[in-house]
């Protein structure tokens, strides 16, 4: 397996012309149907039925299996709230864009955080984006049926680049495995593959792919380095800058 720095040298590395034209070959167009920005339970029904009429999300209808994670306890319904990595300084810039609260843009990624009688107690490595008590990104907005991201102009990186990602090793791949790829460019699931899209914004989704897989492997790197053991009561979160709090807090 190589090391964290090579794989970081390969993604500095990639030609973003060549990243455009897989994405080209692909093909993608945003359908605005908000799937990427909901829980697993929004993304199998779309609306609940509330007293035999049907109440769109929108409506405050969540369905029987919605769950909620706050301050980085689990939820305890079937389905997976929406989960996505959110980098320290795209946590800051929201926070500036909208005068909001920390925990009202991310919460602890849940992976390796437990609920105890004590409370959620553990240690993960990364941020989330902060969801609302359906499981939906807190920033998703739908209206008649079509999707809206509240800050889309300062949206995170992986927001940016959703449905992509790149084989490179030490990067994620977003809502499961690769359904599709070409050369060094996977697609995961969603209904606006397969529809045409200019140059313009391919090269522009090409740019934010490469941006964001750099992004991951400095975070990792950071992550590593900058890692201790702590000793503490509740959820620590170990970022490239140290070890927080679900506030935000440094330790």
């Amino acid at each position: 397996m190589d090391s964290l720095e090579t794989e970081l040298d390969r993604a500095r590395e990639l030609d973003v012309s060549e990243l455009a034209d897989a994405i080209e070959t692909i093909g993608f167009e945003c359908t605005r149907c908000g799937a990427c920005c909901k829980s697993e339970a929004d993304q199998r029904e779309a609306s609940s039925n509330v007293n035999g009429e049907a109440v769109s999300a929108d409506d405050g209808g969540c369905g029987d299996d919605s769950t909620s994670e706050r301050d980085g306890e689990d939820g305890t319904g079937d389905s997976e709230p929406h989960t996505a990595t959110v980098f320290p300084d795209e946590i800051r810039r929201l926070q500036q864009a909208g005068d909001y609260d920390f925990r009202d843009v991310a919460r602890p990624m849940p992976y390796g955080i437990e609920e105890t009688p004590d409370g959620p107690q553990g240690e993960t490595f990364e941020w989330a984006l902060q969801t609302d008590d359906c499981g939906d990104c807190t920033f998703y907005d739908e209206s008649d049926g079509v999707g809206a991201c509240t800050v889309h102009e300062d949206r995170p990186l992986i927001c940016q680049t959703y449905p992509f990602s790149v084989a490179v090793g030490g990067t994620s791949q977003p809502m499961g495995e690769a359904v599709d790829s070409e050369g060094m460019v996977r697609a995961h699931e969603c209904e606006g593959l397969g529809r045409d899209i200019s140059r313009k914004d391919a090269e522009e989704l090409a740019v934010a792919l490469k941006e964001r897989a750099i992004r991951e492997l400095e975070e990792a790197i950071g992550v590593r380095e900058n890692y201790e053991p702590t000793a503490v009561e509740g959820v620590v979160v170990h970022d490239s800058e140290g070890q927080k709090r679900p506030d935000g807090r440094e330790l």
